[in-house]
């Protein structure tokens, strides 16, 4: 039961990471069974744990959906976000190893490749890009845990994260703040890394409310 209960919420947790599941989606449990091949308890136990971690609640007549913010949900956690990811960059540059610096160095060239050859164009793929970013950054803080939290933060925000690179120069402006905080990091300047990367993952106010009610 442990086993099935793990696979549909690896399955739920990959529909949201790919997008396929976006915030206010209902969670399709008759399709997700017959996918999966398995009974009703391991989905609802799967269920259970997924919202017992805010990332699914339960709604009157509609069943269980994709969590979705309000204004004052998004802000409070891409606040706790914002100081997560700039720990990790802070760690990061204490820590950062030879083989990470690397892919570092790597990540930031392929973010920068991308807007040369597509501007504006295919952000899926740069969100891709994006992802591969700040999870380097945040293996190399050396801490499984602020790791894990920040995962866990992120699914709340993922889908408003990719939506913000269909906006007009927002792929441009990623690819040079990534730059400047791998730099950063690089050179073992934590207090800037953090810093950077703060400023890096936070929205204004403004934007916060143009990516929530392009999900209306």
């Amino acid at each position: 039961m442990g086993s099935q209960t793990q696979m549909v919420m690896d399955t739920i947790l990959a529909k949201i990471d790919a997008g396929v599941l976006d915030p206010g989606d209902v969670i399709a449990e008759d399709a997700l069974i017959a996918e999966l091949e398995i009974s009703r308890t391991p989905l609802r136990e799967a269920l259970l744990q997924l919202e017992a971690h805010g990332l699914v609640s339960r709604q009157p007549r509609k069943g269980v959906v994709v969590f979705r913010p309000t204004l004052e949900e998004f802000l409070a956690i891409l606040e706790v976000h914002a100081k997560l990811e700039g720990q990790a960059a802070g760690l990061a540059a204490r820590r950062l190893s030879p083989a990470r610096a690397d892919a570092l160095r790597g990540i930031v060239a392929a973010c920068r490749a991308h807007h040369a050859a597509h501007g504006d164009g295919h952000p899926n793929e740069y969100y891709q890009l994006n992802l591969d970013f700040h999870r380097l950054v945040g293996e190399a803080s050396g801490n499984p845990y602020l790791l894990e939290m920040i995962k866990s933060n992120a699914r709340k925000l993922m889908a408003y994260y990719r939506a913000r690179y269909r906006t007009v120069g927002a792929i441009k402006a990623s690819a040079a703040e990534h730059a400047e905080i791998a730099q950063a990091i690089l050179d073992r300047r934590s207090d800037e890394a953090e810093a950077l990367m703060t400023r890096h993952v936070q929205f204004d106010h403004v934007t916060a409310m143009d990516l929530l009610a392009s999900f209306d």
